[in-house]
């Protein structure tokens, strides 16, 4: 079998053993979650359609942007830096349609131009899909007269794309913690801060002296470029509901593939 066939199952695999290493929405599932280019070697994507009819799916790029509270929205109008990604990034193929149960390698590489500065350049890719043409029964056509309208629901996953250009880093802070509320559920609230030349991701954990695992856990925790600091509202473990009160340790570790590597600590005491 072919070395490229061979990766394509592979990762099928994985995502159907191991779902959370996916983003999935509707009948689609994509995998990484996120990708870290150097302007060198590409790498791959592999959706899989875990529905049970054939489906197309369409890949574009889209803008988006950080908010203060963690939240990324739409952009319109893009800066010179984002307008720049997109112009480097190389995909293909921008159109699939798969079986049911079907994995499909999307290859993905940055192709930065010469005399481009260094740093980190991001935008996210969006993988749609693509309603089926449904033909107009002969009846339709023969109901009262007037406008018809018919509201199909089209999903898509977006997973960011970052560019890193550069010996460029990073350090990360965390301040304000304190307990609230999250969905009518209780949480550890806090401000994760980030100050370099590189976004960061990982994971915020909530230690508890005594406690052997953590009380509260989010992973996928990221702060782009677009801000310094971002609120984080990490949810509390069911199991230690009635333990918060006390000091507690909370940790942002960032994620490798070799493993996580804690960049921001600090002690404090939840009342």
């Amino acid at each position: 079998m072919f070395a490229w066939k061979r990766k394509i199952l592979a990762a099928a695999a994985a995502l159907s053993l191991a779902a959370p290493a996916g983003a999935g929405v509707g009948d689609l599932l994509v995998a990484p979650t996120r990708i870290v280019l150097d302007g060198g070697r590409g790498t791959e994507i592999v959706l899989n359609n875990i529905g049970d009819q054939p489906a197309t799916y369409r890949i574009s790029v889209e803008f988006r942007r950080m908010t203060a509270d963690g939240n990324l929205v739409d952009v319109t109008d893009p800066s010179p830096q984002e307008k720049a990604a997109a112009d480097m990034i190389i995909y293909a193929p921008r159109r699939v349609t798969l079986a049911p149960n079907e994995p499909q390698s999307i290859r993905i590489a940055a192709r930065p131009p010469s005399g481009l500065p260094d740093g980190e350049y991001r935008v996210h890719l969006l993988f749609r899909a693509v309603p089926p043409a449904t033909p107009v029964a002969a009846s339709d056509s023969a109901q009262v007269k007037g406008l018809h309208l018919r509201l199909i629901p089209i999903y898509g996953v977006t997973i960011p794309v970052i560019i890193r250009l550069g010996n460029l880093q990073a350090t990360a802070g965390i301040s304000d913690v304190k307990l609230e509320n999250k969905d009518g559920k209780p949480a550890i609230g806090l401000d994760l801060s980030r100050s370099g030349t590189r976004s960061t991701f990982g994971e915020v954990l909530v230690l508890k002296p005594g406690v052997k695992d953590p009380i509260a856990v989010q992973k996928a925790v990221a702060v782009y470029m677009d801000v310094g600091t971002r609120h984080v509202s990490v949810p509390v473990d069911e199991n230690y509901k009635g333990q918060l009160a006390g000091p507690v340790t909370v940790e942002y570790l960032e994620t490798y593939d070799d493993g996580n590597q804690k960049i921001a600590e600090t002690q404090t005491v939840l009342r």
